[in-house]
């Protein structure tokens, strides 16, 4: 029955994963595709690629997933397999509730949330003070980062080419989102497909078919890297709406500046904290942020409600539905 269940939570786990790559590819081109500096089908196909190369730069997020929200040394390797699984099954749902209503929801914090939901139903331990350092502060801290940060570089931008040619200008900006844009897939890669690695990881150390001192199979990290590439050039065209366009009308300059930003926040948490940040809200801050420059009004705060209320809700509603789950599964799996 482990051995089963092992298996379920792999694919499972892969299959979040695809749903993580279409619904946040948006995350990595939207603006890209919204400011025509990329035709929809090159910048998906570039996101897959940079998604791939950013899920093999680094594990550190992917241990911080698979060792600090939840105790896996209290219970049976049975009941901590259910839980993982039940936890997988929450973030599902609740990415695929978002993405239907077109909102940029954060795949991470639903992940989280889907470990804390299923552990509390399963009786494991939940690292509170983890969960509030590695995932509260920075989820509260990264967009108002990102804002601020973007708001601040865009109006730099705007004195520095304050005389040159419009025309000529926004030509460079359109080409240097390129660049900008392969960055932020970098950066979407290297976070969002960690997760994956950890929960895969986490299972497999369950049962000792990982050994701890070892790290991460390499499998698990080309499954993961897989998974999120094929999920992101899938597409993801409801939240690239809402990202790309409903927020504000982004223009080259503004977009090559949030996507730059977002990508930076992104490393930092990657490599220097560990930490399990969301793209969603990253660059989502950061479009509103260089929005701002025009004028308060340009953005369209309706829709930013709307958005802000999804993020709200991922945790708790993730970790409602892999309650259920565990609490529905765990006789029938017992």
């Amino acid at each position: 029955m482990e051995a089963a269940l092992v298996v379920l939570v792999v694919a499972l786990a892969l299959g979040f994963d695809y749903t993580n790559g279409f619904h946040d590819a948006a995350n990595a081109i939207a603006t890209s595709v919204s400011t025509r500096a990329l035709t929809p089908r090159v910048a998906l196909l570039m996101a897959a690629v940079m998604n791939f190369v950013g899920a093999l730069l680094g594990t550190e997020v992917a241990e911080t997933i698979a060792h600090s929200i939840v105790d896996l040394d209290s219970q049976s390797n049975h009941t901590v397999l259910v839980v993982v699984l039940c936890a997988l099954i929450g973030a599902i749902v609740w990415n695929l509730i978002t993405w239907w209503f077109g909102l940029p929801s954060s795949s991470t914090h639903s992940l989280i949330g889907g470990l804390v939901g299923a552990g509390l139903a399963g009786g494991l331990l939940v690292y509170w003070g983890n969960v509030y350092e590695k995932v509260v502060l920075p989820m509260v801290i990264s967009p108002v980062v990102g804002f601020g940060l973007a708001f601040l570089v865009m109006v730099a931008v705007l004195w520095i080419w304050r005389n040159a040619a419009p025309a000529r200008t926004t030509r460079r900006f359109r080409h240097a989102q390129t660049v900008s844009a392969a960055a932020m897939a970098l950066g979407h890669g290297l976070q969002d497909a960690q997760k994956t690695m950890g929960v895969i990881y986490m299972a497999l150390l369950t049962v000792g078919w990982a050994d701890r001192d070892a790290g991460i199979p390499l499998w698990v990290k080309l499954g993961a890297a897989a998974a999120i590439s094929l999920g992101t050039y899938s597409g993801g065209w409801r939240i690239m709406r809402t990202l790309g366009r409903r927020i504000i009308e982004l223009d080259p300059a503004r977009g090559f500046v949030a996507e730059s930003v977002s990508a930076a926040v992104l490393y930092v948490n990657a490599f220097a904290l560990h930490a399990p940040v969301s793209t969603t809200h990253t660059i989502t801050s950061a479009i509103m942020g260089v929005g701002a420059t025009r004028r308060l009004s340009a953005v369209r705060w309706g829709v930013a409600k709307n958005i802000a209320v999804a993020w709200v809700l991922t945790i708790p509603a993730a970790a409602l539905v892999a309650a259920l789950a565990t609490w529905a599964l765990t006789p029938l799996l017992s």
